[in-house]
Order: C-alpha cells, then structure tokens, then sequence
C-alpha cells in the first residue's frame, strides 16, 4: 500500500439519509464503458456482466460539514452509474463512476461539479410515492423537466424488503461504497461513501421513460432502450459522504 492510501479517512463532507432508492440495472456492452473508466480503475462485473445502472431516490436532511443549507436539505436526485473497482494493497475498493446526476437545486449541481469533478446538471424535478389499499402495491417516480417535457423512471413493488444474499445481484448493485470521477488533466478524484447495509424489493414493473440520446449520449440508446435486466428498491439509511481527494 503506498503512503497515500494509508492516511486517515477523510473528513466527512456531506451527511444526508438517502431514502426510497429506484434501482433500474441495464446489461450493457463493456466497451462503451471503457473510455470512462477513471485512471487507476477496471470495470467490475456481476456474474461477468456489465451493468449499467439509472437510480432514482432522495436526500432528506442534507448537512454539509454538519451545517443545514436553507432550502437545500431535501432534495431528489437521478443518476445514471457504472460499476469499478480499483486495488489498494490487498483490497478491492468497489466504487462507481457517474455518467450523469439530476438534481433541482443548480447550488447543488455546482458545488458537486466543483468539489467531485461530477457531472451533475439541474432541471425540475418530482416525486410520488403511493400505496393501493386494495393491492397493497406501492408506486414510486421520479421525473425531471427535460428540454419542455416531463421524463421519468418508475416502479411497483409489494411485500415487504429483504436483506440480499452476499453473492445477489442487489449486494453488487448497492455495496459499492466509493466514488471515481475523472479530474482535469487525467486525474482521479476518490470518495468514500458509507452506509450500512439495505433491505430490498424486488420490483413487479419498472420503466424508464426519456429521450436516452439527448440526455446520456448516443452510446446508451441500445442499453436503455428496452427493459431493465432487474429492478429494485432500496429503503435507505443515513450516509455520511466524506471528502475527496485526487490520487497520485
């Protein structure tokens, strides 16, 4: 391990409870990936699969550096993800990259862009969550004004949340507990992310609704373009974001 990687944890940055996660997961061909993938990374894979991932959710009482923001604690976000990993000594460090992050607050998409090297963009957003008393089932949206008009990701589940088996496809997707961006000059940013482990619903019916080429690129249209390989929802917890920092 270099001397680098082992300082201290960074401070905390941010902390916030992360609720109602929409988990829409693509197949995707690795090789449209590649060219992103963050210096000192490798895709990581599930069952030698690559996986795309457009995640909806929210931010509930959003502190930075322990302090509220006025009218920027509770907030939605949509993003679209992909999954790494990068060795520090003995240790995979399994991370993910975003494409791109939907939030409604243009505050918010600047501090991220700033401090992460993210590519955060803000446009309207909203949300719903409602359960059928007849069924039992419970909707959950998100949607975002895209260029006039109202685009969106959806499910449906029923029961109750489940803890994922350690080799399920839902661990892979939402054990990932550092972030990657790319830098000015080559760079890589690094984060850690910290949560405890999630319970889960596998989703009835889920879709996602939005012009694929103008919003993520061309190279997403053949991925997002049909139906989600798995789609769940996560119930949340507290998250505690600490500081970034560019690798040598």
């Amino acid at each position: 391990m270099s001397p680098s990687d082992a300082k201290p944890k960074e401070r905390s940055f941010l902390t916030a409870e992360w609720r109602n996660l929409l988990m829409l997961n693509y197949e995707v061909d690795g090789a449209i990936l590649a060219g992103r993938v963050p210096r000192g990374c490798e895709l990581d894979t599930w069952d030698n699969r690559h996986f795309v991932s457009v995640v909806g959710f929210l931010f509930l009482d959003t502190r930075v550096r322990g302090i509220p923001i006025p009218f920027h604690k509770n907030f939605e976000e949509v993003n679209l993800r992909f999954y790494v990993r990068r060795k520090v000594g003995d240790e995979w460090r399994r991370g993910v990259v975003f494409v791109k992050e939907i939030v409604p607050r243009w505050a918010i998409a600047a501090v991220a862009r700033g401090i992460y090297g993210e590519n955060y963009e803000s446009l309207p957003m909203r949300h719903f969550l409602a359960t059928a008393s007849s069924s039992g089932s419970t909707t959950l949206n998100y949607e975002w004004n895209h260029r006039g008009r109202w685009e969106g990701v959806a499910a449906s589940y029923s029961g109750a949340p489940t803890r994922p088996a350690d080799d399920a496809e839902e661990t892979f997707i939402t054990e990932h507990y550092w972030g990657y961006s790319n830098a000015k000059g080559g760079a890589t940013i690094e984060y850690e992310v910290e949560h405890p482990r999630w319970n889960v619903w596998r989703a009835d019916s889920a879709k996602l609704e939005c012009n694929v080429e103008k919003l993520y690129g061309p190279e997403f249209v053949k991925a997002l373009s049909g139906d989600p390989s798995t789609a769940f929802v996560a119930d949340g917890s507290v998250v505690t974001v600490r500081a970034g920092r560019k690798l040598g």
